[in-house]
């Protein structure tokens, strides 16, 4: 039995990837939104099968209109909640890179070529979001949670409604085909943070001149030895190289024997960089990244974290 239950799901899971299948935008059509009963709808059959028997048994017409009136709404909400997908235009926008420990956004743009109040509820997963819109154009983000580094899968959207009564369920399935790449959380190390700071200070053994001390120097670069010497107050200047505030990430000097570990310390100190705005070079085993400082450069550094 269990096994058969399990055959009439896998059939069924298949059925639905198939017919429901989403890239980028549809349009509802008759064969994309299912119609049936929902929760207090098979209550409301118990009702009419009741006031049925009750009316032919007593002869009782004020009983059997009453049936069929009720009938009759029932029958009209199978209409009315079916048309609350019908017609309905949906296009999906993907967030091509996201990072782990941050929302990652999905929008969702609804079109009608009319003009007609919507109330539609979104399920993803374990989220549940209740929507009303009677613009022709209507926007709504869902927010997922990656908690893994590398490709991420979308998962199945069901939109559904069941106005206006509550008693039918219309409703049709959106499997994603895109995907997004996921870059791993930043991680800081105060080895890591240690030598960052260095790499912000001056390099003191390339001495190149001295000169008079001005308003405004610190005592910490002032010659104490021509002072001492009663030559007067002077000041050491240093060489400025072109590279002091460039960084070279280098995979095979993160402190970590964990490969996941070595991209998140990785990912933290490109974002320390990208705060301080020193440019950095990006080394990996089978990749590699120009010196650079801003978006872009942090786009790219991302998208090879996720990709190692």
């Amino acid at each position: 039995m269990a096994r058969k239950f399990t055959l009439i799901q896998s059939l069924w899971s298949k059925w639905t990837k198939k017919r429901f299948s989403f890239e980028q935008h549809k349009r509802l059509t008759q064969k994309d939104v299912l119609v049936f009963m929902y929760q207090q709808g098979y209550l409301y059959l118990v009702l009419i099968l009741i006031t049925f028997i009750a009316g032919v048994n007593y002869a009782n017409n004020l009983i059997l209109g009453f049936c069929f009136l009720i009938s009759a709404i029932l029958c009209i909400s199978f209409y009315i909640t079916f048309k609350q997908l019908h017609g309905l235009h949906i296009e999906v926008s993907y967030t091509e890179l996201g990072q782990v420990g941050q929302p990652l956004s999905l929008e969702l743009y609804f079109k009608q070529p009319q003009a007609q109040a919507r109330y539609l509820w979104i399920k993803v997963d374990a989220q549940m979001h209740q929507i009303m819109f009677a613009d022709l154009r209507y926007c709504h983000t869902v927010e997922l949670n990656p908690n893994k580094r590398g490709v991420f899968e979308y998962p199945t959207v069901q939109l559904f409604s069941v106005y206006p009564f509550g008693l039918v369920r219309a409703w049709t399935y959106m499997y994603l085909k895109r995907q997004s790449w996921i870059a791993p959380h930043a991680q800081y190390s105060v080895t890591q943070q240690q030598r960052l700071r260095q790499a912000q200070e001056l390099d003191l053994d390339e001495f190149r001149e001295l000169r008079d001390f001005r308003q405004g120097d610190s005592i910490q670069t002032v010659s104490w030895k021509q002072v001492a010497r009663g030559q007067g107050l002077y000041v050491k200047v240093f060489e400025q190289h072109d590279n002091l505030h460039s960084v070279e990430i280098d995979y095979l000097h993160m402190p970590s024997t964990d490969h996941e570990e070595k991209l998140s310390l990785m990912m933290g100190l490109i974002e320390q960089c990208e705060q301080q705005q020193y440019a950095y070079r990006l080394l990996l085993p089978h990749a590699e990244l120009a010196n650079g400082v801003g978006e872009q450069q942090m786009l790219q550094a991302k998208r090879l974290l996720a990709q190692a």
